[in-house]
């Protein structure tokens, strides 16, 4: 059974950071692409970081030097590190994994940026 299991979201103030790890299991993690999508009430959900099975990275304009994301493919773990947290960053984060046909969701984790 596959599961992506995210944490590390949370409520934090402008400026702040949190780091999201999305722990995958029941495939086998290090082919497959890893991608972080969030949320925002009232909005289309959107890809936010993607990370290759070798490593390559893409992000949305409006995280560039602000987010990383990052694999483990020892601990089967994709990370996102999120610094300089804004309000408009506020949104339930999602965990996927895609190979070819196969594609999956983790639960999402709600990230909160609010003074």
């Amino acid at each position: 059974q596959v599961q992506l299991v995210e944490s590390g979201g949370g409520l934090v103030q402008p400026g702040g950071s949190l780091r999201l790890s999305c722990a995958a299991s029941g495939i086998n993690f290090r082919f497959y692409l890893m991608g972080w999508y969030r949320q925002a009430p009232g909005k289309q959900r959107e890809l936010v970081a993607g990370i290759t099975d070798n490593s390559n990275t893409n992000y949305v304009d409006s995280v560039k030097g602000r987010f990383t994301i990052s694999r483990d493919n020892t601990k089967n773990t994709a990370y996102l590190q999120m610094n300089s947290l804004k309000p408009e960053d506020t949104a339930v984060y999602y965990c996927n994994a895609r190979f070819f046909k196969y594609d999956y969701w983790g639960q999402g984790t709600q990230v909160t940026v609010s003074s």
